[in-house]
């Protein structure tokens, strides 16, 4: 304990079951802020989980506009986090629901080869929403045809050698010899 507070620092037992218990003399105040960083570090590398929310402003949005929009959900879903479509219905295009719905068919099917749906399109108040998650099923079939195609994957292929000809089939096969070709009957004039 004196060298301790001689040298400004904690004595913290870190084997208190051990025979003699074993301290430790460090600055357990920044253990603990070191400890607390490698967590936050930790948590911000490990992918997925977060929800992603992309929000439609109208109804009447435009294809490109919308396509912009399903290839952002797209790249999200495959970094592995969930996405969450948002419409805000304003003024009279609350008489129009099914318009609503029918954009949220069209995201549904844009995104199925790389998603299955989590929550359907549900109305909450003025608003619909639609929550996507990562179909993991289709991501690890993708990264098997990626690997395959870059001939990085531990699988062989089954491909065998094609069986050489027999001799005399060989003989048999070949074309016949072309005769050369005679002069032409007409001779273009060369000059001298």
């Amino acid at each position: 304990m004196r060298l301790a507070r001689e040298a400004g620092m904690d004595l913290v037992e870190v084997a208190p079951a051990a025979r003699p218990p074993v301290c430790k003399i460090m600055d357990y105040g920044k253990w603990r802020y070191q400890q607390q960083k490698k967590e936050d570090r930790s948590r911000a590398n490990s992918k997925g989980g977060q929800l992603k929310e992309l929000k439609f402003r109208t109804v009447k949005i435009g294809d490109n506009d919308l396509m912009v929009k399903i290839t952002h959900a797209r790249d999200f879903l495959k970094e592995g986090n969930k996405v969450q479509f948002t419409l805000q219905f304003r003024g009279r295009e609350l008489a129009h629901i099914d318009l609503g719905r029918a954009l949220m068919t069209k995201v549904k099917t844009e995104l199925a080869d790389v998603s299955k749906v989590e929550r359907d399109a549900k109305m909450e108040g003025k608003r619909m929403t639609l929550v996507l998650q990562p179909d993991h099923k289709t991501g690890q079939q993708a990264k098997k045809v990626a690997a395959a195609a870059s001939g990085q994957t531990g699988e062989r292929l089954n491909i065998q050698p094609r069986p050489a000809p027999a001799p005399a089939a060989v003989a048999a096969s070949a074309p016949a010899p072309v005769p050369a070709a005679a002069a032409p009957a007409n001779p273009e004039p060369t000059p001298a």
